[in-house]
């Protein structure tokens, strides 16, 4: 029986892969630097601003002793964009209102940091839907590593089986995995509703009560 939904954020509830990636090159190009869009593609979604910036250093040689500035910089052009651009999703807040009508307990986490999560969900009406919240600045390793989904399953004092994870990134999708959740996959925030992920958590049960 699942009892809870663990949630991305970006790209999941949220249509904000775009924002972290222009908030990014936005801040880079400051130094002169810039992250193709194959390159953000093929490896950098779904990756921590720090771990971008880490890739990046080895890949173009963007000086490490500028990462925080960076960093920082990169949050203060996410915020603006949060602010500007994030807004209620009727289609989101009807699934995580209908899930919680349930029963199912439902969790957000993102290699987002936890300021810019808790000023998502606010933006777009979801927090008295959540439970709780991990952003990559609560744990030591964040995705693809299944710190934040294991360190989540523990507090909500479940088991493994008996979650699913929504996730679209394949850092995000690889860190599902390793939890030993059922992972759902999805290509973005598009393919986020109600009826595919009942659809999904009707399946999933129908294979732990199958012969």
């Amino acid at each position: 029986m699942i009892k809870a939904i663990l949630y991305d954020l970006d790209g999941v509830l949220v249509d904000a892969t775009e924002w972290h990636y222009d908030a990014l090159n936005k801040a880079l190009a400051v130094l002169g630097y810039e992250i193709t869009r194959e390159e953000h593609l093929r490896f950098y979604n779904g990756l921590p601003t720090r771990k971008k910036l880490e890739t990046l250093s080895r890949e173009k040689g963007f000086p490490l002793a500028l990462k925080e500035f960076v960093n920082d910089l990169k949050q203060v052009y996410t915020r603006d964009v949060i602010f500007h651009e994030c807004r209620p999703s009727f289609e989101k807040r009807y699934m995580l209102s209908r899930f919680k009508k349930e029963g199912l307990r439902q969790v957000v986490c993102s290699n987002s940091i936890r300021a810019s999560i808790d000023l998502m969900l606010n933006r777009t009406e979801l927090m008295e839907y959540v439970e709780f919240f991990i952003g990559n600045d609560e744990i030591s390793k964040p995705k693809p590593d299944p710190e934040m989904y294991v360190l989540a399953i523990k507090k909500l004092g479940l088991e493994p089986r008996e979650c699913i994870i929504l996730e679209d990134a394949p850092h995000g999708i690889q860190a599902a995995r390793a939890s030993g959740a059922h992972v759902c996959e999805v290509k973005g925030f598009d393919e986020v509703n109600y009826f595919r992920v009942r659809e999904f958590i009707k399946l999933v049960e129908g294979k732990s009560h199958g012969p």
